[in-house]
């Protein structure tokens, strides 16, 4: 579903009540299982604290950090799901207070189970879309570690597929980190967005 197709999607789902589930969006792999992307509810912070810890690369915060992310932060953030509804990928993020047109990503992490098949580009996606259509969008941020190159082969392609231009610069230095070996963190910044 190109991200034209997925932002209509979204501006034709009235909001969610408190009877109907959040409005979701299904995402088939190339196995056998089927995912769908919602927002996450609090009961899924420990899973994605979990997911983080287990990323290798990402930088862990609190798990009561993951819970109030969950929470409070729901409308910005997604998580895909399995089948059985259990969370396999996430990606958290913030509109920046500076700049409302602005997402901010925080964190993504994928499941090892379901690495490589492209479910976090689609939580990138959808995201995108949900945010654009609730709140308007124009730039994707992300802070990428140097040699992580994972993140930044998702970031390019993202940019690649909403024809976005991406640019790159160090955002906080090493010594600017109060914590000895910190890496420093490189701002890739996607847009403008066509939404």
């Amino acid at each position: 579903m190109t991200a034209h197709a997925e932002l209509a999607r979204y501006r034709k789902t009235p909001p969610p009540t408190p009877s109907t589930p959040a409005a979701s969006t299904t995402l088939t792999t190339s196995t056998t299982s089927a995912a769908h992307i919602d927002r996450p509810r609090p009961g899924d912070g420990p899973l994605l604290w979990r997911m983080a810890r287990d990323s290798g690369t990402l930088d862990l915060n609190s798990s009561y950090s993951y819970l109030l992310w969950c929470r409070d932060f729901a409308g910005t953030s997604a998580v895909a799901r399995d089948r059985s509804g259990q969370a396999v990928g996430f990606v958290s993020g913030y509109l920046r207070p500076d700049s409302p047109g602005t997402l901010l990503v925080w964190q993504v992490a994928v499941d090892e189970s379901v690495r490589g098949l492209g479910v976090a580009g689609a939580l990138l996606d959808g995201l995108s879309a949900r945010v654009a259509a609730d709140h308007g969008l124009s730039f994707l941020e992300a802070t990428v570690s140097p040699g992580n190159l994972a993140s930044e082969r998702l970031f390019a392609s993202y940019a690649a597929r909403h024809r976005a231009t991406l640019t790159r610069e160090v955002l906080f230095a090493a010594e600017e980190f109060p914590d000895d070996g910190h890496a420093p963190e490189v701002l890739h910044r996607i847009g403008p967005l066509p939404f």
